[in-house]
């Protein structure tokens, strides 16, 4: 039997090498890295006002925040989210960001939205206002171990998928508590290190929930 020559398996390898690796990557997500859901039907955006169209978290996957009256004092978490989320996100399809606001906030959100578009289209960077219950009331369906202060504030950004489904890590070592919530946008390092990959997994489970629903139509 002729044996295949070294060209010909070379070019076999990097042929075949990086679609067995895609497979790998595609069994993996579906199988091992799910990302556990941590709060269900946490309330929807609908009734806050917004200065573009009725925005809405529903059939969106969303990061959600909560920068509160001092908006511009918090710039720092949104600017490092821009940079580490959303320029490599904001081109998938219902994908968005949501910044929740007391009302009195109109201004600073508008500032905070030139500075944030400066380097990419921010169109999917949206900022919803309400008074002080609503937007207590609004972080209290995530049903979290956190608190937002005085100011309406918190640090922590929190992925939500499209069926308003509060998505976080429940292992030990992503907290003390054994649960993550959210993640603090304050620190580089955990948006870069955990919430990145948790949101490039919600994203694949929505591709492959895609695949799976056409094949079976």
């Amino acid at each position: 039997m002729r044996k295949p020559n070294k060209n010909t398996l070379v070019l076999s390898i990097l042929f075949f090498g990086p679609l067995l690796f895609y497979l790998f990557l595609l069994t993996g997500t579906n199988n091992f890295a799910k990302l556990p859901r941590l709060t269900e039907n946490i309330d929807d955006v609908e009734e806050f006002s917004s200065t573009t169209d009725t925005i809405k978290l529903e059939n969106n996957i969303s990061v959600l925040c909560f920068l509160g009256a001092d908006l511009l004092n918090h710039k720092t978490n949104a600017l490092n989210l821009n940079e580490k989320i959303y320029k490599h996100f904001y081109g998938f399809k219902g994908f968005q960001f949501v910044v929740v606001l007391p009302k009195g906030s109109e201004a600073d959100a508008e500032q905070l939205k030139k500075e944030l578009g400066a380097t990419y289209n921010v169109d999917k960077w949206h900022f919803v206002f309400g008074d002080g219950a609503a937007v207590e009331k609004m972080f209290g369906s995530l049903k979290t171990s956190y608190k937002l202060d005085d100011q309406y504030y918190t640090p922590y950004a929190f992925i939500v998928d499209r069926e308003l489904t509060l998505r976080g890590r429940d292992d030990e070592e992503a907290a003390e508590e054994g649960l993550l919530y959210g993640y603090n946008a304050e620190s580089v390092a955990t948006v870069h290190q955990e919430m990145v990959d948790d949101v490039k997994v919600v994203m694949a489970e929505y591709r492959l929930a895609l695949k799976k629903n056409k094949r079976e139509i």
